[in-house]
């Protein structure tokens, strides 16, 4: 079992910067692919970012590429999302989850784990 707890989420004016933090608890961190996915309301779900065992993989859907950094923290069993530059289009319920494979996977049914999600909120 792994262990996730988002935070970070809040209410924030566009063009500003937010870090959300997913901390691990439980089975080996540095075995999982970790990704942060995100719902707004009305829609499915999808991954935003996503990082493998080595930080030198990574993933981002089109719409964050250069505004988000997704990072991962061994010593600290923590996963990061740095946010910038957020649209109101960003806002949404932002989940972390930890999956077993080697890859990076996209579909959210692959994925083990899953916090309890974070609002980022972001006014035009």
């Amino acid at each position: 079992q792994v262990q996730l707890v988002e935070s970070g989420g809040g209410l924030v004016q566009a063009g500003g910067s937010l870090r959300l933090s997913c901390a691990a608890s439980g089975r080996t961190f540095s075995k999982y692919i970790m990704g942060w996915f995100r719902q707004a309301p009305g829609k499915e779900r999808e991954l935003v970012a996503a990082i493998g065992w080595s930080t030198r993989a990574t993933y981002y859907t089109d719409s964050v590429k250069g505004r988000f950094t997704i990072s991962r923290d061994y010593a600290k069993d923590t996963v990061y999302l740095q946010m910038n530059s957020l649209k109101p289009e960003d806002t949404a319920v932002y989940y972390c989850a930890a999956d077993g494979s080697a890859i990076i996977r996209l579909t959210q049914g692959l994925y083990d784990y899953w916090g309890q999600g974070t609002q980022v909120t972001v006014s035009s």
